[in-house]
């Protein structure tokens, strides 16, 4: 007898409908998968078998064959286990194959027959079509994030089965739903911990730029020496940021339910993450990818949100240079010879670095450091991939008054809400933020006025801007101008600043830090 069951499997962040057909004949008994299944995949015969048998159900001795299709497709995990128990029942006789019509199944079995959550649940259930889809109770939160698709929690195989055969009802929402949210609904999760901005001392520019990053969704790159900050004033910028909206919510969750981190109770990533890789990973962990199994990476689990690049400078050259296309794009294609996935990764990225190896650059009488070993040291941050920075700072040790006297600051709760207000004006435009400004509508959205077009006109003719360079002056600009409140053409003032924001960048280049 043939039964045909809905499933999912992961390829990258997206879900692929899979169809596990089950056949069961008479011959030898045995037990095969084919349709191209992963090591974990092929494993399910053992687990279903010790799955049946722990529920009180027989195992078939006959001759069973499994078919994943589209048989193209790599299938990877166990994620499919669910599907084939309840299509190895039906072409069984156990189950009527009616009773499991319009319906999709998902979760690992456990030997003793209970239900166990897979990565990717999101995506897995975003790509279904079927009316309805059964998940482990663990993943009913986050599966009943998807709308327009009924989800049923399920705790063991013996419940899906007593369901099917009329001795139960399936789990949704209120005492069978951990959450106890409504379909949709997911109640706000806790912030995560960041550093408030008023515990940073000194350092008026870096705090600006800060505030500018923020509001506009701009690359920041802070140089200076040891202790002088870099680290907590990045470790603040979250703090700045506004929540995520409902659309970046679900492409967020999408990513780190795909990666297998930790949600929240409600299954819902409602604040921006925040990654910041050590300097040793590897290509494969910062960008994505894998052999078989496409898995996404740091930037793609930092998108929307903040990717921070502490010790730059120790990065390897060849990685960083990777990241060049993905900053510029949003979004980063892995291919390999059996799969091939599109990994989001728009970012706002900040990075830190020491001006040389000792870290003391620029400070008159305190680097060790030979002009060949800096230049030896810079080389690795190329002009190219500097120049996707719209704001680099060079920050300063603060001095023993800053240290001491605790001069006031402003908080993360004040700053953000001017940043707030920022992205509001950029949402008005039609963007989410004025780094995300296509090169063809700045005229329409930063317009310049007469003054500030002779201010660019005469950086351009002195060699100090590339094209690439004047669009994001203007952008900063334009931020600048809807932080002060100024709807209009942006301002001289507005251009001079970003300028100035921008200048650390040729600072660094040139091997010190002033």
């Amino acid at each position: 007898m043939l039964a045909s069951v809905h499933s999912a499997t992961l390829t990258g962040v997206e879900g692929r409908p899979v169809v596990v057909e089950v056949h069961v004949a008479p011959g030898l008994p045995g037990f095969t998968i084919v349709g191209l299944p992963d090591a974990a995949c092929r494993e399910a015969r053992d687990r279903v078998r010790a799955a049946l048998l722990s529920s009180g159900l027989a195992w078939p001795l006959q001759r069973v064959t499994v078919n994943l299709a589209p048989s193209g497709v790599r299938k990877e995990g166990a994620g499919l286990d669910l599907a084939i128990a309840v299509g190895l029942l039906c072409a069984a006789g156990r189950v009527d194959p009616a009773a499991v019509r319009g319906c999709a199944f998902l979760g690992e079995l456990g030997l003793d027959g209970s239900l166990r959550g897979v990565p990717g649940t999101l995506a897995l259930v975003d790509a279904l079509v079927d009316d309805a889809v059964v998940v482990p109770l663990r993943s009913l939160a986050e599966a009943r994030l998807v709308p327009g698709v009924r989800a049923f929690g399920a705790r063991s195989l013996s419940e899906v089965v007593d369901v099917v055969h009329g001795r139960g009802k399936w789990l949704e929402s209120g005492p069978g739903d951990p959450t106890g949210a409504s379909p949709g609904v997911a109640a706000p999760d806790s912030a995560p911990d960041v550093a408030d901005v008023a515990a940073v001392r000194g350092q008026r520019v870096a705090r600006r730029a800060l505030e500018v990053a923020a509001a506009g969704g701009h690359h920041l790159l802070l140089a200076g020496p040891p202790g002088a900050g870099k680290t907590m004033l990045a470790r603040c910028l979250p703090g700045l940021l506004p929540r995520l909206d409902a659309a970046e919510a679900l492409e967020t969750t999408k990513v780190h339910s795909a990666a297998g981190l930790p949600l929240p109770s409600t299954g819902l990533l409602e604040t921006p993450p925040f990654r910041a890789p050590h300097h040793s990973c590897s290509p494969v962990a910062l960008l994505g990818g894998g052999t078989s199994i496409v898995r996404p990476g740091e930037i793609s689990l930092a998108t929307n949100g903040v990717l921070f690049l502490d010790e730059l400078g120790e990065f390897p050259s060849s990685l960083l240079e990777m990241l060049r296309q993905p900053l510029e794009d949003g979004s980063i294609v892995v291919a390999r010879a059996q799969a091939r996935a599109t990994l989001p990764a728009r970012v706002l990225l900040v990075a830190a670095t020491n001006p040389c190896p000792c870290g003391e650059g620029g400070e008159p009488g305190a680097c060790r450091c030979s002009p060949a070993m800096r230049e030896r040291y810079l080389r690795r941050l190329s002009a190219p991939l500097l120049d996707r920075f719209d704001l680099a700072v060079a920050v300063r040790r603060p001095s023993a008054r800053e240290l001491l006297e605790r001069p006031p600051a402003e908080s993360s709760a004040a700053v953000a809400a001017r940043v707030a207000a920022a992205r509001r004006l950029s949402r008005g435009r039609g963007v989410a933020c004025s780094a995300r400004i296509p090169s063809d509508r700045l005229d329409e959205l930063a317009p310049l006025s007469r003054d500030a077009r002779r201010l660019l006109g005469d950086r351009i003719r002195a060699g100090e801007l590339s094209a690439r360079g004047l669009d994001r002056v203007r952008r900063v600009a334009r931020t600048l101008a809807d932080l002060d409140g100024t709807a209009g053409p942006v301002e001289d003032e507005h251009v001079a600043v970003a300028l100035e924001l921008r200048a650390g960048r040729d600072v660094l280049s040139a091997g010190r830090v002033a």
